[in-house]
């Protein structure tokens, strides 16, 4: 881990030609800084496998299938995220309904356990402005994952007990569907309402 944690760059500019290209990487952003992840392993997780991603600061973001299961390091943390069994991102292209979800997470500081969120996922149109380098947006499908509107979610919303201090602001997911594939290159994901960040999936340039 310390080999991957070397080959991850924090630095304020973000210098991609200082990345090893022996490794996979996350350009991530937050607040304008950009800085570099690199993939440390995959583990097998309930809903398939997991990339779990090391900082050069010891920050550490796990992803399932580009959602956010895990994240510590950080000045808030998701310790423990659960997701059930979603439809493909292919099926949530082909259809303009709306799919309701209930995400599990523990939170910290402040010992939050099995905080749940009550979510709408749902393909959208590619996005004028993103943090998305190097590739046409309107080449990826698009999807944008919000709260449920308590005032529209009538028992679904009341199940879930929502409160306004778990709404966060919406994410969003870019997926390359070419070739039969499905691979979420780019996303937008909100840890608490302060802390915001976007991340792409970046390989490193062979000198």
């Amino acid at each position: 881990m310390e080999t991957v944690r070397s080959a991850a760059r924090g630095d304020p500019g973000g210098d991609a030609g200082r990345l090893n290209p022996n490794f996979r990487y996350l350009r991530v952003t937050v607040d304008g800084r950009v800085a570099y992840l690199a993939l440390g392993n995959v583990v097998p997780g309930p809903q398939g496998p997991v990339e779990v991603w090391y900082s050069a600061r010891r920050e550490v973001l796990r992803f399932q299938n580009g959602r956010l299961v895990g994240a510590v390091g950080l000045l808030t943390e998701w310790r423990e995220v659960a997701v059930p069994e979603l439809p493909s991102w292919s099926e949530l292209a082909g259809t303009a309904t709306a799919y309701q979800w209930v995400r599990t997470r523990d939170v910290m500081p402040g010992y939050r356990f099995g905080v749940r969120d009550s979510l709408i996922l749902q393909k959208v149109a590619p996005p004028q402005r993103s943090a998305l380098q190097g590739l046409d947006p309107n080449s990826l499908a698009w999807f944008e994952e919000r709260y449920q509107d308590e005032s529209l979610g009538g028992t679904f919303a009341n199940l879930v007990g929502q409160t306004d201090e778990r709404m966060l602001p919406p994410a969003r997911y870019a997926v390359d569907l070419r070739g039969g594939k499905e691979t979420v290159v780019y996303g937008e994901q909100c840890l608490a309402p302060e802390l915001c960040f976007s991340w792409q999936r970046w390989a490193a340039t062979k000198p």
